[in-house]
């Protein structure tokens, strides 16, 4: 039963407005280079801000994503709607990608295994993206272990990395091929692939996309473009990328340079012109003058077959400045101390990578699409240092 609600101060009723204006077609004034739509960022390292995409940002993108599936073009496709279309892998993939080629793209109301797996059985989506919890999940249900997934042509990854348990148990139950993709919303959700068809790199999110021009420079000026294999700040230019931050000219003015997204992530080219993701720049952790990435920790605790998820985070400390703390989510049914994550650690990586604080936890906090927040982690942590 609905009850009405009484008028409120600067609240206005929907049909109330409407009912002001003609039934008559809205004229189309949109213009290529204006703006077409503000997709906020997730705020994985700070305040969400508005990116402001054109109308050529956003056809751009989606005719460069097309054009990676040559032989797809012309045949009807059906899409696993799981990011929401308010992010922007949701907004380009889920919305803007089948409209442009006349797919289909299969809603999913809630990223639970359990809805995930009933549409699946249902609608046999061709395409299954997901971020690496959504994968994480499916594999502990028993129903996706067992089902027939042949329909299936193409299974991608964003958002983070995928575990390569993660990718070595899907591979194993279904035959799936992880394509990784790796962009931000400042550059339409999209900027590398893995090749369609091509050479899988696990570890790499592929190659840039057509028209897209990507470059590592140095981390303290960047200034210098770094070499094969050197590590520094990755900058994306393209037609993808966003005309600045809404009403924030500060912000824009550090993130675009001479036509360069500056990124504020980590990486590298190998010699076959694959990108890995080392890190955010934000989320670097300096211990004793080494620079720890906190992922590449992660990566190896997820292969601790008692470990479901885990997010390392820098904390201060008097002697090191600072030092890793993990926090891990267990297996269910399973038990795990403080000193065997350590001891796993140690024979798997330098010592000064080394978690020295370890910290079991119920849940990690993730934002919308189910990506982990490493920034909304050291604020938890940081408060519980503040409580007397």
């Amino acid at each position: 039963m609905f009850r009405k609600v009484e008028p409120q101060p600067d609240v206005y009723e929907f049909m109330d407005l409407i009912a002001q204006y003609s039934d008559a077609p809205v004229e189309n004034k949109a213009k290529w280079d204006a703006l077409a739509a503000l997709i906020y960022t997730g705020g994985t390292t700070g305040v969400s801000k508005g990116a402001m995409l054109t109308h050529a940002n956003i056809s751009s993108v989606v005719q460069q994503f097309s054009a990676w599936f040559p032989d797809l073009k012309g045949q009807f496709q059906n899409l696993m709607g799981i990011y929401p279309v308010f992010h922007s892998a949701g907004y380009s993939v889920s919305q803007n990608l089948p409209i442009w080629n006349g797919w289909c793209c299969t809603l999913v109301p809630k990223p639970e295994p359990g809805v995930i797996v009933d549409m699946l059985e249902k609608f046999r989506p061709t395409f299954l993206p997901g971020v690496p919890t959504i994968y994480t999940a499916l594999l502990g249900n028993e129903k996706f272990r067992k089902m027939d997934l042949s329909f299936v042509k193409g299974y991608f990854g964003g958002a983070a990395p995928l575990p390569e348990n993660t990718l070595n148990e899907l591979k194993k139950i279904h035959g799936a091929i992880i394509y990784d993709v790796y962009g931000a919303t400042e550059n339409t959700a999209f900027a590398t692939a893995t090749p369609w068809g091509g050479k899988v790199k696990i570890g790499t999110v592929g190659v840039p996309l057509p028209n897209t021009d990507i470059k590592i420079v140095d981390i303290e000026t960047g200034a210098r473009e770094l070499q094969i294999s050197e590590h520094g700040e990755i900058c994306i230019k393209g037609p993808q990328v966003m005309t600045g931050y809404y009403k924030k000219p500060e912000e824009t003015a550090h993130a675009l340079k001479d036509g360069w997204f500056y990124t504020g992530d980590i990486g590298y080219f190998d010699d076959e012109g694959y990108l890995t993701i080392s890190d955010r720049k934000k989320d670097l952790i300096v211990a004793s003058g080494f620079n720890v990435y906190p992922k590449e920790i992660d990566e190896i605790l997820f292969e601790h077959p008692k470990i479901l998820e885990a997010c390392c985070i820098g904390v201060p400390d008097e002697y090191r400045g600072e030092t890793v703390k993990a926090y891990i989510v267990i297996q269910p049914g399973t038990t795990l101390t403080k000193q065997e994550v350590i001891s796993f650690c140690k024979e798997k990586m330098a010592g000064y990578k080394v978690p020295t604080i370890v910290e079991f936890i119920h849940e990690l906090p993730k934002s919308a699409i189910g990506k982990i927040m490493r920034r909304e982690l050291r604020e938890m942590d940081r408060k519980k240092g503040e409580i007397p």
